[in-house]
């Protein structure tokens, strides 16, 4: 094959034009190399032959000066007409036969055509290469035209004015149809849709840089019209669906809608798609459903359907304030289960409810409501702020609490001294730490922490004076626990008791050191003592003199003289009230081995007495033991009930003229026989007295709250004062207005502030 004159344009042309028509007319049948370098080599010599028309000779100037002749002018535009009219002629030739097709197959010729033009372009690109490499960029680089490009983005540009501008409307109607069918279930080929959607990705070119491209076109033509067919598909579907069908059912079908629109931008969208077409579908679907899936809330709660329950969140997650109806429903529905709960173990209003029942009914509400957010909400901070608001509620205000909040802290309290007190029931150690975990989950919930300390403190004190605690290390596990949820203040007097503990027993035991020492361990009584730090313990001083028996009179001075010589300047309240004995019986023939009698020090003063006489009057025994009646007959009534004496000559115990007369006849099932036991009333009283020590030791607490805030502050309006007190104490618990206006009169008058002049609700700190 002869390659046409470098200098004769018309043979050049119609010798590449033929091998145009092979590239772009019969793709299929391939172009060898020869060819190809032939065609090639037929543009080069075009536009890079020599030619002296177009060189000016070098000349002399007038002066004689040698001037460099002017660079020789490109040669490539007619070239470059020619192919762009070429592009023209065979653009409208496709889309003259294009105009037969519809629907899908106007989409399988389309993309057919488009596969082979893009393929044949990029041949063309490189045979026309040296016209890329000097005339294009030439023109390019000098902006003489804006309408010249590279070769092959000639090709796109052809293809979008002669083809595209011409069949996009029809051809994106049918992609639009298609995908039409494939969302009514229908089975399509997505390939066709890839290729289309490729192609107007690829027309989308930017004039000012035809290197770069853009989605100018995808977007205008197709992305537009896409997103306005998908809004009017899903609208007309959810209202007929959701009209027709019960919402679990609605929400699965817009689940699986929004699933298919998220895959359907995988397979055959542009990414950039996304952000624009699933907010519409959740508009669609969601949103504009929003207030139908809210009302079936209500019945999926009711029902405990997690899975409905997820996918209701799931959804309405996707939407703006789409989940703040949910958390006001769920808030008020956690709260009615508790109280209900609560009501349902406080039935019969004259018994006392038991803690453990209490607690076990808060906790089981708790975990159910926690494992509901935890799966079906994701475990979301607005569900979970929502379970601890109604969890609040139904822990301080329910019927057990009768309007009142310190109930709650109290039998919660009760429930840890059930659980670390000596018992059979007693949890192993494993899953004692995890009852001791669910404890501090209902403690967070509970307003009047002071209450439970007070409580906490005082059932601490009684299992560490009686040796009842189960474990050391579950008491220490505790208080740590109450430490890293209310700071070290709260715990510090209960860590100093555990304290307090360890050192008596090293107290002890040089005690019986010293007493072995002075060959003075032969006393009758096996004496064991607890020094206990006043200022920690929350036990007061006995309400009653009491005359120690003389068998224990030795071993107490003896233990008095050795105190005041190892801490000199410290002084020994004795609490009897606390005290405790074990006597041991030689007097009944019922047991062999005879009896150990537990007993209170207050009984052991009683019975003591009887080591000399069988019988004693009521007074004599008031005189011997010192004790007051109101601790005297409590003692006498529990020995008198277990038959260990037998009241004579009066009807009730602590009556003028009562006689008491050690039985001789008694007898017991056990060898050790428990006489020291509180008396409900007793209980009682003491419970009372926890509450009335509370509400006095608030009003310091608040007094002493206003001071610093007042030294902080110097002046303070009486509403600000108020709130900061509330903000500052709601840790421990709430205070109550009235309460704190008390508190600023007392320190009005206590003259640690004072009321601005001229300005009634100005108070300024008294320095």
């Amino acid at each position: 094959m002869q390659l046409p004159p470098g200098n004769d344009f018309n043979a050049t042309w119609a010798f590449l034009e033929e091998g145009l028509d092979q590239i772009m007319t019969r793709f299929e049948q391939g172009l060898d190399r020869t060819r190809y370098s032939i065609l090639y080599s037929a543009v080069h010599n075009y536009c890079a032959r020599s030619d002296t028309n177009l060189h000016t000779a070098i000349s002399s100037s007038p002066g004689g000066n040698n001037s460099p002749a002017p660079a020789p002018p490109l040669i490539g535009g007619e070239v470059y007409t020619n192919l762009s009219t070429y592009l023209k002629n065979h653009l409208e030739k496709i889309r003259k036969e294009s105009e037969q097709y519809m629907d899908e197959s106007l989409l399988q010729y389309y993309t057919k055509q488009w596969t082979r033009y893009t393929a044949a372009a990029r041949v063309v690109n490189n045979i026309f290469m040296y016209l890329n490499r000097y005339w294009v960029k030439r023109e390019i680089d000098e902006d003489r035209k804006s309408d010249v490009y590279d070769v092959f983005t000639l090709t796109l540009v052809s293809w979008k004015k002669y083809m595209f501008e011409y069949v996009n409307h029809n051809v994106i109607a049918a992609v639009l149809k298609l995908i039409t069918k494939q969302r009514n279930g229908e089975v399509i080929e997505t390939g066709l849709i890839k290729n289309v959607v490729d192609s107007f990705v690829s027309l989308g070119l930017d004039h000012n840089d035809s290197s770069k491209s853009n989605l100018d076109v995808y977007r205008d033509y197709f992305e537009k019209e896409f997103i306005e067919a998908t809004e009017v598909y899903y609208k007309t579907e959810s209202e007929k669906f959701i009209s027709e069908n019960s919402v679990p059912d609605y929400m699965k079908k817009a689940e699986t809608r929004l699933n298919e629109e998220e895959g359907r931008v995988q397979m055959y969208l542009h990414p950039t798609t996304h952000k624009t077409l699933i907010p519409i579908c959740e508009t669609v679907l969601v949103k504009n459903q929003e207030e139908s899936i809210w009302d079936g809330f209500q019945s999926l709660l009711n029902a405990d359907k997690q899975e409905d329950l997820h996918r209701m969140y799931s959804l309405l997650a996707r939407i703006t304030d789409g989940l703040n109806p949910l958390r006001v429903s769920f808030e008020a529905h956690v709260k009615k289960a508790g109280l209900s709960a609560i009501e349902r173990i406080s039935q019969n209003e004259n018994e006392a409810v038991d803690p453990k029942s209490y607690v076990d009914t808060l906790l089981e509400v708790h975990k159910k409501y926690n494992d509901l957010v935890q799966t079906a909400f994701s475990g979301e901070a607005g569900f979970v702020a929502a379970l601890d608001k109604a969890c609040g509620e139904f822990v301080n205000r329910n019927k057990v609490c009768k309007g009142a909040s310190n109930k709650s802290p109290e039998l919660l309290a009760r429930f840890c001294d059930q659980l670390l007190k000596k018992s059979a029931k007693n949890p192993e150690e494993d899953e004692l730490e995890d009852v001791l975990n669910n404890v501090m989950t209902v403690f967070k919930y509970v307003e009047d922490k002071d209450v439970f300390q007070k409580f906490y403190s005082k059932m601490l004190a009684k299992r560490l004076v009686n040796g009842t605690s189960a474990s050391d290390d579950a008491e220490g596990s505790m208080i740590s626990k109450l430490k890293e949820a209310c700071g070290f203040e709260y715990t510090s007097k209960l860590q100093r008791m555990l304290t307090d503990m360890s050192l008596s027993k090293d107290l002890n035991d040089r005690f019986k050191e010293l007493l072995q020492q002075n060959h003075e361990g032969s006393t009758n009584a096996d004496f064991n003592i607890l020094v206990l730090g006043a200022g920690s313990w929350p036990l007061s001083a006995p309400s009653t003199s009491f005359n120690l028996p003389d068998d224990v009179v030795k071993v107490y001075d003896r233990f008095q003289k050795f105190y005041q010589n190892e801490y000199s300047g410290r002084k020994l309240n004795w609490l009897f009230q606390l005290s405790k004995a074990e006597l041991k019986t030689h007097y009944l023939k019922a047991s062999k081995v005879g009896y150990t009698f537990m007993v209170s020090a207050y009984q052991m003063g009683v019975l003591l007495q009887f080591n000399t006489t069988d019988s004693c009057s009521y007074e004599e025994l008031h005189k011997s033991t010192g004790l007051s009646p109101e601790a005297l007959n409590p003692a006498l009534g529990i020995l008198v009930k277990a038959k260990v004496l037998i009241l004579k000559d009066a009807e009730n115990v602590g009556d003028a003229g009562s006689r008491y007369v050690l039985n001789h006849d008694f007898k017991s099932k056990k060898v050790r026989i428990n006489l020291n036991m509180q008396m409900r009333m007793e209980q009682k009283q003491e419970t009372d007295e926890t509450h009335k020590t509370i509400e006095e030791d608030r009003m310091f607490v608040m007094q002493a709250a206003i001071v610093r805030i007042m030294k902080t502050r110097k002046v303070m309006k009486h509403v600000a004062l108020i709130e900061e007190v509330i903000t500052q104490l709601q840790s421990r618990f709430k205070p109550r207005v009235p309460a704190i206006k008390k508190c600023i009169d007392v320190l009005l008058e206590k003259e640690y502030i004072e009321r601005v002049e001229n300005q009634k609700d100005m108070y300024s700190y008294v320095a």
